[in-house]
């Protein structure tokens, strides 16, 4: 009795260990993406720069493995055997529930700032790169003021085209950051299928452990119904076995009485 208790006691500190570290996860989540949301309206503006840039890539990639990380700790959590106490049951169900909705929440607003990023930069980068190169492809080695580079001649020219290859390289690197970016979004998506799946699993899980539940109380009180009717039969039976003897007796009486009264 006691090893089960002390095993009931284990299982909810590990629940409530657990769903607190939840609630900090999705708290922090919460703030990188408010943090993220101010960086991405500074995109495009005067106070845009390739440490910005820098820093939001960070941010995000942070952020992404703390969602993949609190993801996997919902499922740990829902796994934690359930108490075998109705009322506990509900309360654990209500708390993981909430934990659900909130963690659904901060991912939607997580991914809204990832495709703000995403289409922020798509339109820098088109920007910077119509700005180099004008309508010609998008070609190293090619700008369209390349003329005038070629007229300069010189250590000119060759400042100039270590300045383009350094832009290019610039270019590429936020070209592969989107596309990160990109990913990381679909990964996002495969977490929100991940969440629902858990929650259309666990009310049927939560739907048997209640039927289980009613089907052994009821078990239980059918057994104590019978239980009752059996002693009431015994009484019944006990009952009927005096009444036999007390009529028995009587009977034996007046016999007794007559074989006296005609003897004398």
């Amino acid at each position: 009795m006691d090893s089960y208790q002390n095993g009931n006691q284990t299982q909810e500190q590990d629940f409530q260990k657990l769903s607190q570290t939840i609630a900090s996860s999705i708290q922090k989540t919460h703030q990188n993406v408010s943090s993220m949301q101010r960086m991405v309206n500074q995109i495009g503006s005067h106070q845009d720069s390739p440490e910005l840039r820098k820093q939001l890539h960070s941010l995000q990639h942070y952020t992404q493995q703390l969602v993949k990380d609190t993801n996997g700790y919902i499922k740990d959590l829902a796994n934690i055997s359930p108490s075998l106490s109705q009322s506990e049951q509900r309360q654990r169900k209500m708390q993981r529930e909430r934990l659900q909705d909130e963690f659904s929440t901060t991912l939607n607003l997580f991914q809204q700032v990832q495709r703000s990023t995403a289409q922020k930069e798509k339109e820098q980068i088109k920007k910077a790169r119509q700005q180099a190169y004008g309508d010609q492809p998008y070609l190293p080695g090619y700008k369209k003021d390349q003329q005038l580079i070629e007229l300069q001649g010189g250590a000119g020219n060759q400042q100039m085209q270590l300045q383009e290859e350094a832009d290019l390289r610039l270019l590429q690197e936020q070209e592969q950051a989107v596309q990160q970016l990109e990913s990381d979004i679909n990964d996002v998506n495969e977490i929100f299928k991940d969440l629902g799946r858990l929650v259309h699993e666990q009310g049927e899980v939560i739907d048997s452990i209640e039927s289980s539940v009613e089907s052994t109380s009821n078990f239980v009180h059918q057994g104590a119904e019978q239980l009752r009717e059996a002693g009431s039969y015994k009484d019944r039976i006990r009952k009927k076995k005096v009444f036999f003897i007390l009529i028995a007796a009587i009977i034996l009486a007046v016999i007794i009485i007559i074989i006296a009264l005609k003897t004398s």
